[in-house]
């Protein structure tokens, strides 16, 4: 498949995790694609001894429902994003996959080594801190968050950062196969203050709660029959190219909380988002960037801030901070 695109030279292949380690060190590579089950070292132990060696962008290639925890160690390890490998069973769809994979490749040839973390998730903050005495005079009353490649790290950094007491909900979207998001709230959820949860059809949209769109399914706010503000998943609409996409969720929460919403558009490939801020703000709302400084990959907010949308660019070390300043 990679070597199908003009763009891409492969230059070596390994069997297995241990032949890998000593084939990066001859050849030097850009980036590494990496299944997970292999003989000898598997995926997990070749990205933790690759990265203690010498950092390289590592893309996963894995089946989903057989190797999910594995996929989300071997992203605490430093790999820098998946793409989801069809089963046996559907081998013949295995060129289905090619345009994301050879896509991502060549975004991870891009991605400066030092950008590439492996840093535990921060202390949580405590509801002392003075950003969070602001909640009796917020104006912001829900928070969404864009994300893609990068995005598991970076969550993991910030949302920790959040007190118990933060006092609007959040939202977000994160672009990952199906089979992950569930897994990765709930390894989100044992870091967090904050409840984290996969977003399922009627939650409560409420203060204290952080909801991740299920992969597969756009995520939306509507009013139920109480009159609470809940979540609503949906197929609809077919052409959008990720699914959940950031556009959809931050259009349907800017009609339902008008101006005041906030939006934050975070790493990731891609112009996910773009249409999505424009909504945000012809409603009034606010709109942060996470600043390129930061980002493993500077696609999607890069799009943002070309469009005039972006309101403030912050790095990832200052995010929540900024965050709990305006709420």
């Amino acid at each position: 498949m990679l070597a199908r695109s003009p763009f891409l030279e492969v230059v070596g292949t390994a069997r297995d995790g241990r032949e890998a380690l000593d084939i990066v060190e001859q050849l030097d590579p850009d980036v590494v694609t990496c299944d997970l089950i292999m003989p000898e070292l598997d995926g997990v132990g070749f990205v933790r001894e690759q990265m203690q060696r010498r950092p390289v962008p590592i893309i996963i290639m894995s089946i989903a429902n057989e190797t999910a925890e594995a996929a989300m160690t071997a992203l605490d390890a430093g790999a820098i994003d998946f793409v989801q490998k069809p089963t046996a069973l559907a081998s013949e769809k295995i060129f289905e996959v090619s345009s994301e994979l050879i896509e991502k490749v060549k975004a991870a040839g891009q991605i400066q080594l030092n950008r590439i973390t492996t840093t535990p998730a921060p202390p949580a903050a405590k509801s002392s801190d003075p950003a969070s005495k602001i909640a009796g005079s917020h104006s912001v009353d829900l928070v969404v968050i864009g994300i893609s490649t990068g995005g598991p790290q970076a969550l993991k950094r910030l949302i920790p950062q959040f007190p118990a007491d933060f006092p609007v909900p959040i939202l977000m979207v994160m672009h990952m196969p199906v089979g992950y998001t569930e897994m990765y709230a709930t390894k989100l959820n044992e870091l967090s203050q904050l409840e984290v949860k996969e977003a399922a059809e009627g939650d409560e949209i409420k203060p204290g709660r952080v909801i991740l769109a299920a992969a597969g399914r756009h995520l939306t706010v509507k009013r139920d029959s109480s009159g609470k503000v809940v979540t609503h998943l949906d197929a609809k609409p077919f052409n959008t190219l990720h699914k959940p996409s950031v556009d959809v969720l931050f259009q349907s929460a800017a009609e339902g909380y008008g101006n005041r919403l906030l939006g934050v558009v975070m790493t990731g490939m891609g112009s996910d988002g773009r249409q999505g801020a424009a909504w945000i703000k012809a409603q009034g709302g606010i709109v942060f960037t996470e600043a390129e400084s930061s980002c493993v990959v500077y696609g999607m907010p890069s799009t943002v801030v070309e469009a005039g949308l972006s309101d403030k660019s912050v790095a990832l070390e200052d995010m929540a901070r900024a965050i709990r300043e305006v709420v």
